[in-house]
């Protein structure tokens, strides 16, 4: 069973990576391979009752993100349907390619420490597509801005899933955090944008302005920037809404699209049924990618099978066995293993499983605020970047953009690889400046 279950998760992941080749929807292998693995885990003679509490306690984790997504995907659209981000990109008059991309980097970096890095990605998409006609164009930026999302969401207590894991465990404090994780972020971004500063050439040539398909409302100036404000704001709410009430982030997503829905139909109450049915929630909600959905479902499907199984848990110790972590060299090796690992499985169950295996002992290298889960930080949060399945801001890029895993891997893994080893060199120099 444990083999067979390591097997299946393979070939699941090698019908996704090839998804053009096959012919088959990534979404549906997604789901197949999630589905399938859950049953042999069950069907190898696993308690049932047991193998139950475990699947629909990740269930529950997995609707939340889910929840999440969605109502995120929704508020963008909405946005969108109103030409709101009209509103930022008929200020973007550059047709440079690389002056749009450090603009655009920069961009997501922050806004992703405020954001998360999948709530940043879906914006950023949006605000793409207003901006570069050619799909190749695209994708570059498109794999720049996982790379920036996710950079951005390492040195944010709020930016990332697995750093605000840390940080309400108490594993890492706000204030130590960012100090010390801000400037590798920094370079993770840096050094991909310096390489295709060179390498990167020609203009950007902007799509044309049409309206979605059947779409005939004119939407005033007024009511772009009333969309614009509320569906951002609304966004930037939702760590808010969480430090408050330490509700999880969906609750706080789904009170912002609630605000969106009314504050939409008293904009439109008095017009056409038509306009309302364009511009409102329940004409937008039909635009909706569900397959990039269903997507997400099965690959968090997948890596929870592999967490209950325990193959996952055997992965961290092997690791802990393998590596002296009593050595500086030691943390350095299993940090950067456990990210680069982060590209293939979720970093959250393995951040997860490296909480379980360390007690913060003080004077140790696991101590609150010490070297390990500080480096821990940066290199799962920044090395899901490398593939693009690797993090949620990476899958939902794909699934928007319908990026190929080869292409990604061809023209992005290596900037990915290049950021994070730039990261990695720059929390090294900081820590021996500081410490000798």
């Amino acid at each position: 069973m444990y083999t067979l279950m390591i097997a299946i998760f393979v070939l699941g992941y090698a019908a996704i990576a090839f998804e053009h080749t096959i012919k088959i929807d990534k979404a549906a292998s997604a789901l197949i391979t999630g589905v399938v693995l859950w049953a042999v885990y069950i069907l190898s003679g696993a308690d049932i009752h047991d193998a139950e509490h475990h699947l629909l306690e990740h269930v529950s984790e997995i609707a939340s993100i889910l929840f999440f997504l969605l109502g995120a995907m929704t508020i963008v659209e909405v946005v969108d349907a109103h030409q709101g981000f009209s509103v930022i990109t008929d200020r973007i008059k550059t047709d440079k390619s690389v002056v749009l991309l450090w603009i655009l980097a920069w961009l997501t970096f922050f806004l992703s420490s405020v954001l998360d890095n999948l709530t940043t990605a879906i914006v950023m998409v949006s605000l793409i597509r207003k901006l570069i006609k050619d799909q190749q164009m695209r994708w570059i930026f498109g794999g720049i801005v996982i790379i920036a999302a996710n950079a951005g969401g390492a040195w944010s207590p709020i930016g990332d899933v697995t750093t605000t894991m840390l940080w309400i465990g108490g594993f890492v404090s706000t204030g130590n955090l960012i100090s010390f994780i801000f400037l590798p972020a920094v370079a993770v971004l840096l050094a991909p944008l310096i390489y295709l500063s060179f390498t990167l050439k020609g203009s950007i040539e902007r799509p044309e302005v049409v309206q979605h398909s059947g779409h005939h409302a004119v939407v005033s100036s007024q009511d772009k920037m009333r969309a614009l404000l509320v569906g951002i704001g609304g966004l930037l709410f939702v760590p808010i809404f969480k430090t408050v009430t330490h509700l999880p982030p969906f609750m706080g997503m789904m009170l912002s699209l609630g605000v969106l829905w009314v504050v939409t139909d008293l904009m439109h109450r008095r017009k056409n049924d038509s306009v309302r049915s364009e511009l409102g929630i329940l004409g937008v909600i039909r635009r909706i990618d569900t397959p990039s959905v269903l997507f997400f479902l099965g690959i968090l499907l997948a890596v929870a099978s592999l967490q209950t199984a325990g193959q996952l848990k055997d992965l961290a110790g092997g690791l802990d066995s393998a590596f002296d972590t009593t050595t500086e060299m030691g943390v350095y090796l299993v940090g950067g293993i456990i990210g680069l690992l982060s590209a293939i499985i979720d970093n959250v169950p393995l951040v997860a499983a490296a909480m379980g295996m360390y007690d913060t002992v003080p004077g140790t290298f696991f101590a609150q605020d010490e070297f390990f889960w500080k480096f821990l930080a940066l290199t799962a949060g920044t090395g899901g970047s490398v593939l693009i399945i690797g993090s949620a801001a990476g899958v939902a890029v794909m699934g928007l953009e319908k990026i190929p895993f080869g292409w990604y891997l061809k023209r992005i893994s290596f900037l990915a690889l290049l950021g994070y080893f730039a990261g990695i060199a720059v929390y090294a120099i900081q820590r021996w400046i500081i410490f000798g």
